[in-house]
């Protein structure tokens, strides 16, 4: 708004009494322009391990994971870091590129793609409540088990150089391929155990080559572990059992006892699959250096804690070694021992799902959030997909509350991806084109927005860059007139709007009135793009990076 205008002398005559009035007024009742949201009481999902279950862990004793750990043949990586949460705490660091990167994507890929029924556990249901299904569709479990399904995973289309592409036109900026699943199938080419890609199945090193070709393209490429689940991930019917038992078929063939542990759930065999557990893992580091080791729930209970500061020591130091900032992910409170992830020990803690498990409000530190782009985590047949529109939604959305999303994709067992999440990707790419700089680099306002919901007023979130405000606008474009109700003018304001511009807009600055009401910026005839846009705001100072070192909420 230009300095001595007619509308900036119409607002000089207000009154400071009543500016504090309505600045305080507006402040209560629509969140307040400097006040942290008033949100639900898991503001920042302050969730631990206090379930009862095991939660997919192994189910053993704390002097079980010992033994295994005595007996790891591995020497631990030389450096500062030692298996103990003292020395963890002292010496790990958030990675920068983490707190910068705000989308990546997850991936769940393995066997469970080529039936594409059901979804990714797959393995768990044909043995268990869903046998019929596969009876019917591939024949008795004696003469058709899970292992049936490796040498139908070809994964002949598989082309690194073209899913790279695709994930760097998605915008994203990280990539974390499942390297191994509940179903214990290793999908690079391991020495630690028979069961994996380069020796069976597609006879590739699957992981090794996805891994050349998103770096190539600038992108950090990290891993997914869910492998500590299989240990009891399947539970067969009593009559199966017997059957299978009975004939020494699959299940309890002994050429596959070390592939679906079933047979035999003793402590001793217990002992000799953490250790390969832990191997595998060692050799996903060693070989591939990857950005991110992401552990499932698995690796939740308190009793693995030796193993897992064993591991998270070894790698820890093998990434001092290369010069790279790297980290550990775990849900709830796998890392923290006090059982609270808000205090959190050498890990990003890991939500499962926006909303369900998420932080309804803002949380400092660092987070991140895995979210499927369909129905189902695996490839399904008749899963559905969601639209770049809700994608987008759901990214800002986190984003504004200091978040990162990890959104998961479902390739085909031919190894490549139906269009339906190809053209999702592409959207979401062509949208960041045009808003990146609101979402990559940012963290949080004071209050991470408004609107949505049933709520009145446009559906908008704010990020911060600097002394940069953006205000992204979801939902299709309007035009007219948008007014901004948090950003009332109040006393405790710092600084003066001084120019408001639209990313994407060839329009250039636009023009405004910001009062007691908020901010109301006369919208262009023509939209930037589709689903959402942004709104640059300069002249107020802003909040300072709510990054931290440990990543745990200040």
């Amino acid at each position: 708004m230009p300095k001595g205008s007619k509308r900036t002398r119409l607002f000089n005559q207000f009154s400071f009494t009543t500016a504090l009035i309505l600045g305080a007024c507006l402040a209560s009742n629509a969140g307040g322009a400097f006040a942290q949201s008033n949100v639900a009481p898991n503001v920042v999902a302050d969730g631990g391990n206090a379930e009862k279950g095991f939660d997919m862990a192994p189910e053993t004793r704390l002097a079980v994971v010992e033994a295994a750990v005595a007996q790891i043949p591995t020497p631990l990586a030389p450096g500062p870091f030692q298996p103990t949460w003292d020395s963890l705490q002292k010496n790990y660091r958030v990675p920068q590129w983490f707190n910068e990167a705000k989308f990546g994507l997850f991936m769940h890929w393995g066997l469970y793609s080529v039936p594409a029924h059901h979804n990714e556990w797959y393995e768990k249901h044909m043995y268990g409540g869903d046998q019929k299904w596969h009876v019917e569709n591939f024949g008795p479990q004696d003469k058709f088990g899970y292992k049936d399904f490796i040498p139908l995973f070809t994964q002949e289309k598989f082309d690194p150089e073209v899913w790279a592409d695709l994930f760097k036109k998605s915008g994203a900026r990280f990539i974390v391929p499942s390297a191994q699943h509940h179903d214990n199938f290793a999908m690079w080419d391991s020495k630690v155990t028979p069961f994996n890609a380069k020796a069976l199945g597609p006879k590739r090193d699957l992981i090794g080559e996805l891994a050349a070709a998103v770096r190539a393209r600038g992108l950090k490429f990290g891993v997914s572990n869910h492998g500590i689940e299989n240990f009891q991930f399947i539970n067969p019917s009593a009559a199966l059992s017997a059957d299978l038992k009975a004939k020494q078929a699959d299940l309890y063939d002994p050429k596959w006892a070390d592939f679906y542990n079933v047979a035999d759930r003793s402590d001793a065999a217990c002992e000799r699959f953490l250790v390969n557990w832990y191997e595998r893992n060692v050799e996903l580091i060693d070989k591939y250096q990857p950005d991110m080791l992401w552990f499932d729930n698995g690796v939740d209970q308190r009793y693995l804690d030796p193993i897992k500061l064993q591991l998270a020591a070894h790698y820890y130091n093998r990434a001092r070694q290369w010069g790279k900032e790297v980290s550990l992910s775990t849900k709830k409170a796998a890392y923290a021992p006090s059982n609270r992830n808000t205090e959190t020990i050498g890990s990003i803690i890991d939500f499962e799902k926006i909303g369900s498990r998420s932080p309804s409000g803002i949380r400092t530190g660092a987070w991140q959030v895995d979210e499927p782009i369909g129905s189902t985590w695996g490839y399904t047949s008749d899963m559905r997909i969601t639209g770049a529109a809700s994608i987008i939604s759901k990214l800002v959305d986190t984003v504004s509350r200091n978040g990162t999303l990890l959104l998961n994709l479902s390739p085909k067992a031919d190894g490549t991806f139906p269009e339906e999440q190809q053209k999702t990707l592409l959207e979401i790419g062509r949208w960041l084109d045009i808003n990146g700089e609101a979402i990559y680099g940012t963290h949080n306002w004071h209050t991470f927005g408004s609107g949505g919901k049933g709520e009145k007023g446009p559906n908008v979130r704010f990020t911060v860059k600097g002394d940069v405000l953006y205000a992204i606008v979801l939902g299709e474009w309007t035009g007219g007139e948008v007014l901004i109700t948090p950003l009332a003018l109040t006393p405790a304001m710092v600084g003066k709007i001084n120019k408001v511009t639209i990313l994407g807009s060839q329009v250039g600055d636009v023009a405004f009135l910001h009062d007691f009401f908020g901010l109301k910026v006369k919208l262009p005839a023509n939209a930037p793009g589709p689903y959402a846009y942004t709104l640059k705001i300069t002249g107020l100072h802003m909040n300072p990076s709510t990054a931290t070192v440990d990543g745990n909420p200040q």
